[in-house]
């Protein structure tokens, strides 16, 4: 499991270099480039709030509208037999396919200690 940090609605990466001796993050999900690093802990979270700040300035600067960090639309690539079995277990229910992933989701993120173990067991 990765650390994340959060900032006015933004998530940034951590990363630690060994050979630069450094903390080293991007601001997630958003089409720029944004990058933050710090010597310490301390000094990445000020530095990733520093991008945050930046990234919101910049873009008022030029006109632009800052990404939100998470639109609420994402492509998933499954197996085509995964997708028919869903697509059917919607059907039966009376729900779309993405209800029904919805519903997965939310049911998967309500358990994510048992999720946790799923995932480190793979």
């Amino acid at each position: 499991m990765s650390d994340i940090l959060q900032y006015k609605n933004y998530f940034g990466s951590v990363q630690f270099s060994a050979a630069d001796e450094v903390f080293h993050g991007k601001i997630l999900s958003i089409s720029d480039m944004v990058n933050f690093e710090g010597e310490s802990v301390k000094e990445l979270k000020a530095a990733f709030e520093e991008a945050v700040e930046d990234y919101l300035e910049t873009c008022a600067e030029i006109g632009k509208t800052p990404e939100k960090a998470y639109k609420g639309t994402f492509n998933v690539r499954v197996p085509s037999s995964l997708h028919k079995n869903a697509a059917i277990f919607a059907a039966a229910h009376n729900i779309t396919l993405n209800e029904f992933v919805k519903k997965a989701l939310a049911f998967s993120l309500d358990r994510k200690d048992e999720m946790h173990i799923a995932l480190d067991n793979e």
